[in-house]
C-alpha cells in the first residue's frame, strides 16, 4: 500500500467495479483516483457506466476528475482513468437509497469484470461495495464478494483478510451465523485457514517466515475447559501440528487481551474464529485505511472494508482512504505475484 514500494516496471491493469450506484462507492472511487497519480503504477478500468461518474462529479462539485469512456476493454487507454459501460438502460440515480436497479446493475458491473479477470484482460480487482440484499439474483446467490470469487474462480476455500500497514486478521468462519460457529470451527477448517493465511503472507506480502496469532473461541480462550473445550480439543491441537512442521504459528489467546495489550503487533498474521471477533477490533483500529483482500484465489483481488454507507452517500463526506489503500494493495500483490 506504501506508494514507494510499488516496482514502476510493473504496471498491471487493475479493474474496479461500481458496486451500488446509490452507495458511496463512486464517490470514493472518484476520489480515490481524481488526482490521476495512481496512473503511474497501473492501468485503471471502472467497470459501472460513464453517466454515474458524471452525476457524481456534479452533485459532489469534483473539478479534478475526467476519464474515457469505453465500451469494451479493448477501447481502453493506457494513460487515462477509463470507464467501461457494463449496460445500456436508462437509470435513475437515488443516492442513500436501495433499489432494485442498483443491484442489476452491481452484478452487471460485477460480471463484466470477472469476464475479464478470467480471461487475462486485467490482473486484479477491487470491488466498490454492494448492497448484499437488491444484488441477489439467479446467478448470484452469495453472502458476499468472497464467496462469490471463491466459487467463480473455482477455488477450494478461501480466507477474508483483513489488512492495513500494521494488523492482518483472517477469519475462520465467515458470513455464517454466530450460531453456527462451533459446529464449522473444525480440525480441518482450521488447519485450512491456517494453511492459507501462512501461504498468502509468504506469496503475497513477501514475508519469508511469517509470525501467526490464533485466537480461542470462548471468552479467555476456554479458561482450560471451564469455558469450554474447543480450545483444548480442536484450536491448541491444530497449532501444535503447524509448531511441529516449523512453522511460527502461536496461541489460542483470549481475544479481549490480545487486542487490549496489542499483542497484534508482533504477528504478522492473526486468525480470528468468526467474523464479528476479527472484524470489530480490526474496524476499530484500522477503518479509514483497512482493506478487504480474498487470499488463496488464483486472482486478487480486495475492497475497502466498508458497506454502501447508504446514510452518507451523495453527501461529499465519505472518506475515500481504504479505497485507495485497497487499489494499492491490489498492484502490490499483484507485483508480489510475478515476481516471486
Amino acid at each position: 500500500m506504501k506508494e514507494e514500494a510499488i516496482d514502476n516496471q510493473i504496471k498491471p491493469t487493475i479493474g474496479i467495479t461500481i458496486g451500488d450506484i446509490n452507495g458511496i462507492g463512486p464517490e470514493v472511487v472518484i476520489k480515490a483516483v481524481q488526482n490521476n497519480k495512481m496512473l503511474s503504477f497501473a492501468n485503471l478500468v471502472i467497470y459501472g457506466h460513464g453517466k454515474v461518474f458524471s452525476y457524481y462529479k456534479n452533485l459532489l462539485q469534483i473539478d479534478r476528475f475526467s476519464f474515457h469512456q469505453a465500451q469494451s476493454i479493448k477501447d481502453i487507454r493506457h494513460n487515462k482513468l477509463n470507464v467501461i459501460n457494463c449496460w445500456d438502460e436508462d437509470h435513475e440515480i437515488k443516492a442513500g437509497h436501495e433499489t432494485p436497479e442498483a443491484g442489476r446493475f452491481a452484478l452487471k458491473s460485477l460480471t463484466r469484470a470477472s469476464e475479464d479477470l478470467k480471461n487475462g484482460n486485467i490482473q486484479g480487482i477491487v470491488t466498490a461495495p454492494i448492497s448484499k440484499n437488491n444484488i441477489q439474483a439467479d446467478d448470484f446467490k452469495f453472502p458476499g464478494h468472497t464467496e462469490y470469487f471463491t466459487e467463480t474462480f473455482g477455488a477450494d476455500d478461501s480466507l477474508m483478510f483483513l489488512c492495513n500497514e500494521s494488523l492482518r486478521i483472517g477469519v475462520a468462519t465467515g458470513h455464517i451465523p454466530l450460531t453456527e460457529v462451533k459446529e464449522k470451527l473444525t480440525t480441518e477448517v482450521l488447519t485450512q485457514k491456517i494453511n492459507l493465511m501462512l501461504q498468502s503472507l509468504k506469496k503475497d506480502f513477501g514475508i519469508g517466515k511469517p509470525r501467526v496469532a490464533v485466537l480461542g473461541l470462548n471468552p479467555h480462550a476456554g479458561e482450560e475447559g471451564l469455558l469450554g473445550n474447543e480450545e483444548n480439543e480442536v484450536i491448541a491441537p491444530v497449532i501444535s501440528q503447524f509448531k511441529e512442521k516449523g512453522e511460527l504459528v502461536f496461541g489460542p489467546y483470549p481475544a479481549d487481551g490480545f487486542f487490549g495489550n496489542a499483542s497484534y503487533s508482533k504477528f504478522d498474521g492473526v486468525l480470528a474464529m468468526y467474523h464479528d471477533q476479527g472484524l470489530i477490533p480490526f474496524k476499530t483500529i484500522a477503518f479509514e485505511d483497512g482493506v478487504n483482500f480474498t487470499a488463496g484465489l488464483s486472482i486478487v483481488r480486495t475492497s475497502p472494508d466498508h458497506g454502501t454507507a447508504f446514510g452518507i452517500a451523495g453527501k461529499n463526506i465519505a472518506h475515500e482512504q481504504s479505497m485507495r489503500s485497497a487499489l494499492y494493495m491490489a498492484i502490490d500483490i499483484v507485483r508480489n505475484r510475478t515476481l516471486s
